[in-house]
């Protein structure tokens, strides 16, 4: 099999990558020099040439706060190249997993989302990545939709490393603690794409690490694995206003992975835990 990975150079491209390459399947991982998202011919013409088995689809505008004044840009991006791409791939038979999110909720309540749950997006990021959703599925049978959320991982910026920043100049840290929602290690979503992608067991997924908490139990979490001496003060979302309004309520049932037979994730605990690990591996703790 030969998958093409867009987004390489983010944090779960860079990690479905370095899945591929243990598990030593045919990939190339795409990156912006490749082939720009927002120049739809070009995209098409690189999955054309280079006619892969599968596309992972990991490329996304992700600036959630940006989004709400370059529309035209995320949409280009998170909408329209991925139409681009599943069409690419029904070209020439090839099957897709696009990544989405949990802003296609709309957060209300304290209930887990499923799979089928009615989307309502808040804000211009959730809405492209809801719309992008529907352009794939509208244009590819064979494919996969997994919805992620509070994503970490080493090549990148991220919660903990925004965390362990702030630690080296604050003893004290106000984090919001009316959000809820379960964080999701790289390393671990990318071994369950990459099972996902050898397989035609075709659907709408969630996949985040077990167990869920807000961001300030979130907060705690990390200082207690590194030791560092910081309180965290725990504060509603209202005391700081975003220019894009996020969910509070980020709760995602895996049942429809539990029913397809794949293998739900480790505990968020215990992903930080490896994670931090990484980082003191390559000396950023």
């Amino acid at each position: 099999m030969k998958i093409l990975v867009t987004g390489c150079s983010g944090q779960l491209g860079f990690d479905v990558c370095r899945e591929l390459t243990k598990r030593r399947i045919d990939y190339y991982g795409a990156v912006r020099k490749d082939f720009d998202l927002i120049d739809g011919k070009a995209a098409a013409a690189f999955v054309a040439a280079y006619a892969p088995d599968a596309v992972i689809h990991c490329a996304a505008y992700t600036d959630v706060d940006s989004a709400e004044d370059e529309v035209n840009v995320c949409r280009k991006i998170n909408v329209d190249a991925a139409r681009v791409m599943a069409r690419g791939c029904k070209t020439i038979g090839a099957k897709m997993i696009y990544v989405s999110t949990d802003y296609v909720f709309d957060g209300i309540g304290g209930e887990f989302y499923p799979v089928n749950g009615l989307k309502a997006p808040l804000n211009v990021y959730g809405q492209s990545k809801s719309d992008g959703e529907e352009a794939v599925r509208g244009s590819l049978n064979e494919c996969f939709i997994v919805r992620t959320s509070w994503v970490f991982g080493i090549n990148g910026n991220n919660f903990v490393r925004t965390m362990l920043r702030l630690a080296e100049s604050h003893d004290v840290l106000k984090v919001v603690d009316d959000q809820v929602g379960s964080p999701t290690y790289t390393v671990d979503l990318a071994v369950l794409l990459c099972d996902m992608v050898m397989s035609d067991k075709y659907g709408i997924y969630h996949a985040t690490n077990e167990g869920i908490c807000s961001w300030a139990e979130y907060a705690r979490e990390i200082f207690r694995q590194t030791k560092i001496s910081v309180q965290v003060i725990g504060q509603p979302a209202v005391s700081y206003p975003t220019k894009a309004k996020r969910p509070l309520n980020s709760r995602l049932s895996k049942k429809s992975l539990e029913d397809a037979g794949f293998t739900r994730l480790p505990d968020w605990h215990d992903a930080l835990q490896r994670y931090i690990q990484e980082l003191r591996d390559k000396g950023s703790v």
